[in-house]
């Protein structure tokens, strides 16, 4: 089906984008468990390959250069030819992934396939993000659901992977299984048809000609940047804290394990108040504002926590306003913005992450050498600059100075009341 089969109208019928928002939402359902199956398989992997851990961690870093390469190119590719041969792109990339490492003992050729699982993620969000906007609707609560997705996958894999280990089963089910996810999403995703993607929505609109260029530039460059840190404050997290409850903590195995899964169940009602708040018209620079605020505070009390049920509810927190959209809600705002190059902005954007996920992973290595301890450190330090980052955002897309509201007047920051 061609990309911009669609109604002489340009507007999807009700049921077509309840077809095509399930087979994209399925999409990151794979893709949160991708996202950290070989982090929770790290001893297994290990021993499969007869390396270190750091090594393992190393080859991690092999998502972040797959993103890296990919995602401008993807961006151009989006708005040039369509949204629908990216998401097949991603899919099929994906399957090689999931495929290949339980199958090669061979280290390069994995790091080709973590390579391949980073472009597999470049090209779905190239082709996903665009998508869901020109869908039309509150584009900014459809984005954030994909978030919801994702966290539930990576809520349900390491209780699958605790469950392996406990059983002594063979690591590779959990890489096996999710290939059957995406050949059923195959079937769906061919019979339904994309939106016109020269559609602009109302929604996307915004009055840059009320921001000057220099406040323009500033918020352009505090969201990318943004971009950073986000994805990287959550990497480090679910590829480094079941070790860190562990080794440092002392916790069991399942317990360990259960502070990820709290993490995504955090992550899950967190999209979810996102979503309800983004309906309600909660100003999106607000939420991001409040979001860093808390999880800094919940990722530092997990640093210092001694007890179990501490790091439980602060994993939880953190899951709930570190992953529970605030991505996606920054990737919003730069798409308002730009409102003309969705594909090629959320590129940009996302190529910020792809650095994380590749520097990420080479950094806690290093670390790792020193104490696992100093990565989660390292981690409140990340939580700090993003925090910065979006509050600089919020003051230089406000034409009165930073003056920011929580349901109207809850919060009230004002420091310079002249417009520029």
């Amino acid at each position: 089906m061609s990309d911009s089969s669609v109604s002489d109208s340009n507007i999807m019928r009700k049921s077509d984008r309840r077809k095509l928002s399930l087979s994209l939402y399925l999409n990151y359902f794979v893709h949160g468990i991708g996202l950290i199956i070989l982090a929770q398989n790290m001893q297994a992997l290990g021993h499969f390959w007869n390396v270190p851990i750091a090594t393992v961690s190393y080859v991690i870093s092999g998502i972040g250069i797959g993103k890296l390469i990919a995602y401008l190119l993807f961006g151009y590719l989006s708005d040039r030819f369509g949204r629908k041969m990216l998401v097949y792109s991603g899919v099929l990339s994906y399957m090689i992934f999931f495929i290949g490492i339980p199958f090669t003992h061979n280290i390069a050729l994995s790091y080709v396939l973590a390579i391949i699982a980073g472009i597999a993620n470049s090209a779905l969000d190239s082709g996903t993000y665009p998508t869901f906007v020109e869908m039309g609707g509150n584009n900014s609560a459809s984005n954030v659901f994909i978030k919801a997705f994702m966290s539930l996958g990576e809520f349900i894999l390491p209780l699958v992977v605790a469950m392996i280990e406990v059983r002594h089963l063979w690591f590779g089910i959990s890489f096996v299984a999710p290939v059957a996810v995406l050949l059923i999403n195959l079937v769906i995703l061919h019979s339904v048809s994309f939106p016109d993607r020269k559609k602009a929505d109302a929604q996307l609109e915004v009055k840059t000609e009320e921001i000057s260029q220099i406040r323009k530039g500033i918020s352009t460059v505090a969201l990318a940047l943004y971009g950073y840190t986000t994805m990287a404050i959550m990497i480090l997290f679910t590829q480094w804290i079941t070790m860190f409850a562990q080794k440092d903590l002392g916790f069991g195995l399942i317990t360990a394990h259960a502070l990820l899964s709290l993490y995504s169940i955090g992550s899950i009602s967190g999209v979810i108040i996102t979503f309800i708040l983004l309906k309600l018209n909660v100003p999106e620079n607000t939420l991001l504002i409040v979001s860093n605020l808390i999880s800094l505070v919940a990722i530092f009390v997990i640093t210092i926590a001694t007890t179990p049920l501490v790091s439980m509810t602060a994993a939880f927190v953190f899951g709930f306003t570190a992953a529970g959209g605030v991505l996606q809600v920054a990737l919003n705002l730069l798409l308002k913005l730009f409102p003309e190059h969705k594909g090629f902005v959320t590129g940009v954007y996302m190529t910020f992450g792809s650095i994380a996920t590749f520097t990420i992973p080479l950094i806690t290595g290093l670390l790792s050498k020193t104490s696992i301890h100093a990565i989660m450190n390292f981690d409140v330090m990340i939580g700090v600059v993003g925090t910065v980052l979006v509050i600089a955002s919020a003051m230089a897309m406000n034409t009165n100075g930073a003056l920011i509201h929580i349901s109207g007047r809850l919060l009230h920051i004002n420091t310079n009341t002249t417009n520029e």
